[in-house]
């Protein structure tokens, strides 16, 4: 897979929600640990919106829409800022694109890098946070290092820089969000960084299945 059309971005991004529809309970539960225990259900309810916006998609003509159509979806209804960081995370780098039918590896990479920006901005977050730019940044710096290689294998290294990152949160304290204040947070991993792991596992996922 060298290139990623409309209706292949729809049906990666739908394995995407589904997955983390699936995770609520195991997010709902790293979450609790250390905050108020309803990321996995905003998670949840996002991607659920999301979803319900890809599948009344029924020919899909612009692959940078379809990110940014469940990013927004995601935004309004999450609320919070959890809406507005993980609807940034497809809507920040598709927003304001030229429509393309279909994008190689590094246009996918410059939008997730994009993407990341957008976080930062917004959340004002850096790795060492601990949030879930520590997930998604080294999962963005792998997807640009590594544009030669296919969609698959790109996808492949950044759900595993993704999961590297997950894992590091567990050695730092809280800056943001109610977690801060539950006193020492070292032992934990971070929610967001766990969801954003998710969804690079799963787009990889669905990227391993084309021919």
């Amino acid at each position: 897979m060298e290139r990623l059309n409309a209706r292949q971005a729809r049906e990666m991004l739908l394995h995407v929600a589904d997955s983390v529809i699936e995770a609520k309970p195991m997010l709902t539960e790293v979450d609790s640990a250390i905050g108020d225990g309803d990321h996995g259900i905003g998670m949840a309810g996002g991607l659920k919106k999301a979803k319900d916006k890809l599948l009344k998609m029924e020919e899909p003509s612009d692959v940078y829409a379809v990110f940014a159509a469940s990013g927004k979806a995601m935004l309004m209804s999450m609320g919070g800022a959890s809406g507005v960081i993980f609807g940034s995370m497809f809507l920040g780098g598709a927003k304001g694109m030229e429509p393309a039918a279909e994008i190689d590896t590094g246009q996918f990479a410059d939008m997730m890098k994009r993407s990341l920006a957008a976080i930062k901005e917004r959340g004002k977050a850096e790795v060492g946070d601990k949030t879930m730019v520590d997930a998604l940044s080294p999962a963005v710096e792998s997807l640009l290092a590594h544009t030669e290689e296919g969609f698959a294998p790109m996808l492949e290294k950044a759900q595993e820089a993704a999961h590297k990152g997950m894992e590091s949160t567990k050695k730092l304290e809280a800056k943001f969000g109610r977690a801060k204040t539950q006193g020492t947070t070292i032992g934990f991993q971070d929610a967001g960084a766990t969801s954003v792991w998710i969804i690079m596992k799963s787009m990889y996922e669905y990227a391993a299945r084309q021919k």
